[in-house]
């Protein structure tokens, strides 16, 4: 029986993340995938990114994941959403090239050291019972193939039982194509660890030669594209697609409104909870009754395929109503569909069921990450990934597990929430599930993150030494703003272009970027010193648009700040592991019961608990010390 470090099961965004990361750092690791030709699979829709998300993405680049080379790789659009709000809401996206994505990913693992990879299906996991505790000790596979391992992180995504629907019908299946798995609930069940049903779905896929695009309004990329990763292996997209805009109509939602007998979401054959913030057309319909019209975009799914994704049309309504529907829209009157939208249900397990470290409570050196903790996006899964393999080769090792905290970065508030909060839905990221998003801009990532992926052996040290640089160049250029000071002769015409008012005396440059109308850039076009220190020192216009944002934000910055080190007092204060929540007749019995189950680390963690009050808290601040 073959031996391995990790064991990482599925190959989708986590289990690629997870395997690269543990392999990468040193662990022997085995990748188990269905299908070599489907590893990161976009089995919804083919971009990257977006509100939250694109933070999230550059945090996973900052420590050393992978998604974000991958994604400029096979970049076909690059957008910066919310450029028209404030830097804490700029969030990047890019539309990929679907098949090229896949393929990238493939050839990396392929060529990781340390990382071997197993085509086949598993279905069963292997524990050791004979202590207090069960402990993972490997898994066999479909083909009657055992592995031992010390650590196993399960990445299962839809696949476990795995049933999907089209109208009245269904069919076991973890996607389209591919068939689902049954052995490894069963497994976990067994051994005491609790198991749901959650529900997905996904829109039509259309053929592009059918489609009139001159009915369609276009929307095109940035002009000045961006990227994801801070290294500088990538460059942004240089020939960029364009997507479209589509609209329904009234007399679209009367036709889709003709299926509602026929839907599995509201005949009751679907038992699994949808994503509320990623809903099916139907639902659209019954939740915004009155609306006239939806939205949806039309994006190509690569650069070398006639295969479209319509966003915003995900349905599980009946083929003959979905296809009625479609050809109402305008531009799509004639349109031929590859395969039709259908929902999904499958197995997920509470991640309050979970440490931080994404170890599972009830079972030892066992690991979740990905939709199997009820999350939905690709990005959310990598990040959960990359954590999880960080933290099953650290567990092998006898190191401590790394944990970010809600101020360090999304992928902190993410994990968080799902372990203390859990789920009652899939769980997608929004930059409101943040306390300190103008601490956790996308653009900052690298600052934040950088130093601990190095630390952990994720970057490398040229990677690390430019970081550096970069960083030392940042810094030098706010410091030179606030020392040097503008005369009124040097600023004056240019705040006339502006339509400001005229100036009585000189400032620092530092507080006239504080304004809002006056940008960093601006300024070095009309100041010769300012413009002569940046060409001495080699600073680049992104370290330009960085100090700006610091700049601008400096006073906000530093509230956030104090207020995320005060709110640290609380993560300082432990609570011993098998402490007896019962027993303190002080806390309420909804405090008692929660606390119980979820068994929070600090006071920290037990103040976010929902059903947890501030009284209660100050009754565990009394019990462990203020």
């Amino acid at each position: 029986m073959e031996r391995f470090d990790v064991i990482v099961v599925g190959a989708g965004h986590a289990g690629c993340e997870a395997a690269s990361a543990a392999a990468r750092l040193g662990s022997r690791t085995l990748l188990l995938t269905m299908d070599m030709t489907k590893m990161a699979s976009m089995s919804c829709n083919p971009a990257v990114g977006g509100v939250a998300k694109g933070q999230i993405v550059r945090e996973i680049d900052a420590l050393g994941g992978e998604m974000g080379e991958v994604t400029d790789l096979t970049t076909i659009q690059f957008r910066m959403l919310n450029r028209s709000k404030g830097a804490a809401m700029w969030s990047p996206r890019a539309q990929c090239d679907k098949s090229r994505f896949s393929a990238e990913w493939r050839h990396r693992l392929e060529n990781t050291q340390n990382l071997y990879i197993w085509q086949d299906s598993a279905v069963d996991i292997l524990f050791d019972q004979s202590g207090d505790k069960p402990r993972v000790t490997g898994v066999k596979t479909q083909m009657g193939v055992l592995f031992e391992a010390d650590t196993i992180i399960l990445t299962a995504g839809t696949f476990l039982s795995g049933l999907m629907h089209c109208g009245r019908s269904n069919a076991s299946g973890g996607r389209a194509g591919d068939a689902a798995v049954r052995g490894i609930t069963e497994a976990l069940q067994s051994v005491g660890i609790e198991s749901g049903r959650m529900k997905t779905g996904t829109p039509a896929r259309l053929d592009a030669r059918t489609i009139n695009f001159e009915a369609l309004e276009p929307q095109y990329g940035d002009e000045k594209p961006s990227k994801f990763s801070f290294s500088d292996s990538t460059e942004p997209v240089k020939e960029q697609l364009p997507c479209f805009l589509v609209y329904t109509s009234q007399q679209v939602h009367d036709t889709l409104r003709t299926g509602f007998d026929d839907s599995p979401l509201f005949n009751g054959t679907i038992k699994g909870i949808g994503p509320r913030y990623c809903p099916s057309i139907e639902d659209k319909l019954r939740t915004f009754a009155d609306k006239e019209q939806h939205q949806l975009f039309l994006e190509p799914e690569g650069r070398d395929t006639n295969e479209y994704y319509l966003n915003g049309f995900s349905s599980s309504l009946p083929y003959e109503v979905q296809l009625d529907a479609l050809h109402k829209i305008s531009g799509l009157e004639d349109v031929h569909v590859y395969r039709p939208g259908y929902a999904i249900e499958y197995d997920y397990f509470p991640p309050t069921q979970l440490w931080h470290s994404l170890e599972s409570k009830v079972v030892d050196n066992l690991y979740f990450a990905g939709q199997v903790n009820g999350t939905t996006g690709y990005e959310e899964a990598a990040a959960q990934g990359l954590l999880a393999g960080i933290n099953a080769h650290r567990r092998v090792k006898g190191l401590e597990p790394v944990v970010l905290h809600r101020d360090e970065a999304y992928i902190g508030v993410l994990i968080d929430d799902l372990v203390t909060k859990g789920v009652d839905e899939p769980y997608r990221m929004f930059t409101s599930r943040a306390e300190y998003r103008i601490l956790l801009r996308q653009d900052n990532a690298d600052q934040r993150l950088t130093p601990l992926g190095y630390k952990l052996g994720l970057i490398s040290e040229a990677r690390y030494q430019k970081f550096v640089e970069k960083k030392s160049l940042l810094e030098s250029l706010i410091q030179y703003t606030r020392s040097q000071s503008i005369k009124i002769s040097e600023i004056q015409e240019y705040l006339i272009s502006l339509g400001l008012p005229p100036i009585s005396q000189g400032r620092k440059i530092f507080d006239f970027v504080l304004r809002n109308e006056i940008t960093l850039a601006g300024l070095v076009k009309v100041l010769p010193k300012l413009r002569r220190f940046i060409e001495e020192q080699g600073i680049g216009d992104e370290i330009i648009e960085l100090a700006e944002i610091e700049i601008k934000y400096s006073g906000y910055i530093e509230r956030e700040r104090l207020v995320a080190e005060k709110l640290h007092r609380l993560e300082d204060i432990s609570i011993p592991a098998n402490f007896d929540y019962m027993s303190m007749q002080s806390l309420t019995i909804e405090a008692r019961q929660k606390l119980e189950r979820i068994r929070p680390t600090t006071i920290g963690q037990a103040s976010r608990i929902p059903g947890v009050s501030p009284a209660d808290v100050n009754v565990l601040l009394v019990r462990f010390g203020r």
